[in-house]
């Protein structure tokens, strides 16, 4: 899979060496899309060439749509902004992933750095901080909004790394998925019908992550996916 499988277009005006920037945009709020979309297309140089809501939706785009940055909420239901982060890092590690978010806790923001993330805005950030965020992390530079700090961040990671890890990375794909489906209050068998398994596959997950998460009961599953950071309360 390539999501950088077409050349970029020559913008008129522009110097030779400079193209348009090609962004996706993946937020489940339609409003925030769409004045994302407004502020993005007033930058010379860079053109929105596909706009999403979910996660697999993005994931599945990006066969067909050549991206050069991808905006990504960090809070969306089903399947979060860090777990689509870390199926993009493995299916596009070329496309660089700016974050973006209302909220502004630094394990959240290391969180995202260490899976992979070039970037984390805030939503709450001035218009012009959008252009300075998506034209850094297009060159290969790593952004942090202006509000946030980085020493805090690095200290964050550092601690994680002391910490052998995020302890999400020890789980599958499907476990993440069915433990932030358990942290918003889905029950096994309307888990299995979001994610077409059988109920018996749901069950066999969470008993793997009661054991990997060391947690006795389902409370501890959803507490643990609120610590994580996989749902918001």
């Amino acid at each position: 899979m390539n999501a950088r499988s077409q050349p970029p277009t020559a913008v008129p005006g522009l110097p030779a060496d400079m193209h348009r920037v090609h962004v996706v945009l993946a937020d489940d709020h339609s409003l925030v899309r769409a004045g994302l979309r407004r502020l993005l297309e007033l930058i010379d140089g860079v053109s929105v060439v596909g706009e999403v809501g979910d996660g697999r939706t993005l994931l599945r785009l990006l066969d067909d749509v050549p991206a050069d940055v991808v905006l990504l909420d960090v809070e969306m239901p089903g399947m979060n902004g860090l777990e689509v982060l870390r199926r993009l890092r493995r299916a596009y590690p070329a496309v660089p992933v700016l974050m973006v978010s209302m909220h502004e806790e630094v394990a959240t923001v290391a969180r995202a750095l260490r899976i992979g993330a070039r970037g984390f805005l805030l939503k709450t950030a001035r218009p012009e901080e959008l252009e300075r965020a998506v034209r850094a992390v297009h060159r290969g530079q790593r952004y942090l909004s202006e509000s946030l700090s980085a020493a805090e961040v690095q200290a964050e990671l550092d601690r994680i790394e002391a910490e052998e890890g995020d302890p999400l990375s020890r789980l599958t794909d499907r476990q993440r998925e069915v433990l932030q489906l358990i942290g918003e209050g889905y029950g096994t068998r309307a888990i299995a019908e979001r994610m077409f398994v059988s109920v018996k596959t749901v069950e066999t997950h969470r008993a793997a992550l009661l054991q990997r998460l060391g947690v006795r009961d389902v409370i501890g599953l959803v507490k643990t996916a609120i610590r994580l950071g996989l749902v918001r309360v």
